[in-house]
């Protein structure tokens, strides 16, 4: 399956799209804003896809689609739902590359997976988490139509993160 905009393309990952998942795994911005996820090797990120992104589409349906440019074929990032069982409803996310960061791609791939979303998933709603100092995420949400809940904090962490949710039986 994939989703086409216009100007990417998304897709399931594959286990050798690894060394790019490597690379975002370790880029600045996945760093300050998402967390390190202690993935440092190709056989780690490897292990990662694996048991973590892929395992998610075999588990719910859904999971983060690879996002490459349709122009070249470039990888620029992820994009999709996460299961997360400290959340009311899928979360929406996403990952750029710092140099595809502030083109318009991080809306352009949200709002091509909300629709998705909302036309062949049945699903009530869509949340997003964003770390408060986000801006640049928290305006991307806003713009698709999610609006800010409240503040959570994760189990198991010290980190308060801003809720966002989109309910889709109002708006699809």
């Amino acid at each position: 399956m994939r989703l086409i905009t216009a100007r990417l393309s998304l897709r399931q990952p594959e286990l050798s799209d690894a060394a790019f998942l490597l690379q975002l795994l370790n880029d600045p911005g996945f760093l300050r804003f998402i967390g390190d996820r202690q993935v440092r090797t190709l056989a780690e990120a490897e292990t990662y896809l694996q048991q973590r992104i892929l395992a998610s589409f075999e588990t719910h349906g859904f999971g983060l689609w690879l996002a490459e440019r349709c122009s070249d074929g470039q990888v620029v990032g992820l994009c999709g739902l996460v299961r997360r069982d400290y959340l009311p409803c899928p979360d929406l996310g996403y990952a750029l590359l710092t140099p595809y960061c502030g083109l318009g791609y991080g809306t352009e791939l949200a709002l091509a997976v909300l629709a998705y979303c909302a036309n062949n998933l049945q699903l009530p709603g869509i949340c997003a988490i964003v770390t408060p100092d986000n801006q640049a995420s928290k305006q991307l949400l806003q713009k698709v139509g999610m609006q800010w809940q409240r503040q959570i904090q994760p189990p198991d962490t010290e980190e308060w993160l801003d809720l966002y949710q989109l309910n889709l039986t109002a708006s699809g």
